[in-house]
């Protein structure tokens, strides 16, 4: 049986990376994934949810914004022309992870489900603009945002480790109070995504329906999550000194706790404030940046060795992990 060489293999052959430059690929996919959950924001924070009124094609007659639709159509297909700027940055991670040697198999189908991700995204989008922005195909849209940015920080990560099992670098109950914070952090997503449901910016200037509930109530159930979120940062925090975690962990937990402190800190001034068009995409950045720091903890405490080493992989620039290094 003749094997078919598709471009990916055949630049494979060709080509391998550093791990620097693979992760390199792997961090510009995650940067676009926050990009574009900020760019979904500014088309519902400016109105222009509705600028191109069906899809894929902007109008029933034309692929591209017309004159006629003004500014907002203008910004919704400029969002749409940035999903393929997406697109490339995820088929570079892709190239970059089929093509280390030797081959990592399941790096590369972690790095490909970014692409299917994508690909389920834009469907969704077009389906809630078909829907005339139901609030909860917009939910589902940004849900499954947040799942392509999940995928790329683990192809990030995973980039710079070996393939062997993992092993874990804190004690279990630390480790379980790390999943205890993703899984409160999920819920602080979900609730939010209540809260921009029933609140005033519906992404249109028309009459777009609502989730059915008091908005402030909702607001109040959100920042309920958050203040949970944060005690079990703080006692993440206090865990890991007291058991003597390596360094770049530790790390990870403050980073968590600056997240934690700007976002809320933006929650509440937009609040009080009727919600202003500029801090809510702030949140709606803090909320990626929160999401990234909790799984960037999560993932410090394991670390997978080369196999057959016993050697930690190196997880940054070709240097092993801070506390290998110190024995």
């Amino acid at each position: 049986m003749v094997r078919v060489e598709t471009p990916i293999s055949y630049i494979a052959k060709r080509w391998t990376p550093s791990v620097r430059t693979a992760k390199r690929a792997a961090l510009t996919a995650v940067v676009m994934s926050v990009f574009i959950i900020i760019t979904g924001g500014a088309v519902r924070l400016t109105g222009s949810g509705l600028g191109c009124d069906t899809w894929p094609k902007c109008t029933d007659d034309s692929l591209f914004a017309t004159p006629e639709q003004g500014l907002h159509g203008a910004i919704e297909f400029g969002n749409r022309m940035l999903t393929y700027v997406l697109s490339a940055a995820v088929g570079w991670a892709i190239i970059a992870a089929r093509s280390l040697k030797p081959r990592r198999r399941g790096l590369t189908r972690l790095a490909w489900s970014q692409f299917w991700l994508v690909m389920g995204n834009a469907v969704i989008g077009g389906i809630t603009v078909w829907a005339g922005l139901n609030p909860w195909s917009v939910a589902g849209h940004f849900l499954l945002a947040n799942c392509l940015l999940t995928v790329a920080v683990l192809t990030w990560v995973r980039i710079g480790e070996g393939d062997g099992a993992p092993r874990p670098r804190a004690p279990g109950p630390v480790r379980q109070l790390s999943w205890a914070i993703v899984a409160t952090t999920v819920v602080l997503i979900v609730l939010g995504t209540t809260v921009t449901g029933s609140g005033k910016h519906a992404g249109d200037s028309s009459d777009v329906p609502r989730m059915p509930w008091d908005w402030s109530a909702a607001a109040h159930v959100h920042a309920v999550a958050a203040w949970v979120v944060c005690a079990l940062a703080v006692a993440m925090w206090f865990a890991l000194r007291v058991v003597d975690a390596p360094v770049d962990t530790r790390a990870r937990a403050r980073d968590l706790l600056i997240v934690l402190v700007a976002q809320g800190g933006i929650g509440y001034v937009q609040y009080f404030n009727d919600v202003p068009e500029i801090l809510v995409g702030l949140h709606m950045l803090g909320s990626a940046l929160l999401w990234i720091a909790v799984l960037r903890l999560l993932l410090s405490l394991r670390e997978r060795p080369v196999a057959g080493t016993g050697i930690p992989a190196p997880t940054a620039a070709g240097d092993l992990p801070e506390h290998a290094a110190a024995h």
